[in-house]
């Protein structure tokens, strides 16, 4: 008489039943290590592409900066930002006639970068786009951007000379010491309407610009 027949019929379907349980389990416990490796392994690969990532994020940073480094704390920046975010019109008359403020000021022309004050179109419209409002970025920057690197962008010789200005905000006179823009500190708030004038005849100044809608 074998096995199967001393082993009362219920006895052996329980001793199934465990079975099937053990290999259910061992399925369980295999498809959770499958899935805990290949779960480290993806963390690996996007730890490993993050790190990837950074550096290149740092080393075309740092080509950036040697290509275009800081003027007068202005920094040029691969991406636009938008952290703090305003928009001011600049106005220049030099002996009575109105200088054009070009587009492209704070633009390299290889467009690795954007300085946080730069000019997009030749209407005085200055956008000033920073990471956030940690620096107070004033209109004597602005002139030392055009001046330090973007000169060959039409900047007026005038600004050489440190008298014979007259400065305008929303066509009230500068109340600070007035000397060329190029060294005078003019704190600028979003859409301020700012008249530089230099020898005479003296247009009225701008008491407001009319922004684009959006700006």
């Amino acid at each position: 008489m074998n096995r199967q027949q001393l082993i009362p019929w219920s006895e052996e379907e329980a001793l199934r039943q465990e079975r099937r349980e053990n290999r259910a389990i061992r399925r369980k416990q295999q498809r959770r290590a499958r899935i805990s490796v290949w779960a480290s392994i993806t963390t690996s690969a996007l730890l490993l592409l993050a790190m990837g990532f950074f550096y290149l994020q740092v080393q075309h940073t740092t080509s950036v900066n040697a290509l275009h480094p800081p003027i007068s704390s202005i920094s040029c920046d691969s991406t636009e930002q938008n952290g703090y975010h305003i928009h001011v019109h600049f106005r220049m008359y030099i002996n009575g006639k109105e200088l054009t403020i070009p587009a492209g000021i704070g633009i390299p022309t290889d467009g690795t970068c954007l300085y946080w004050m730069h000019t997009h179109t030749d209407d005085g419209i200055t956008h000033i786009e920073e990471p956030q409002k940690l620096h107070n970025l004033a209109l004597d920057d602005f002139m030392t951007l055009w001046q330090q690197g973007f000169t060959t962008l039409n900047f007026p010789q005038e600004m050489m000379q440190s008298s014979g200005w007259q400065i305008f905000v929303n066509g009230t006179p500068f109340n600070g010491v007035v000397k060329s823009p190029l060294l005078t500190e003019v704190a600028l708030q979003p859409h301020d309407a700012i008249t530089m004038e230099y020898g005479s005849p003296n247009p009225p100044p701008d008491t407001s610009y009319a922004f684009p809608a959006g700006l």
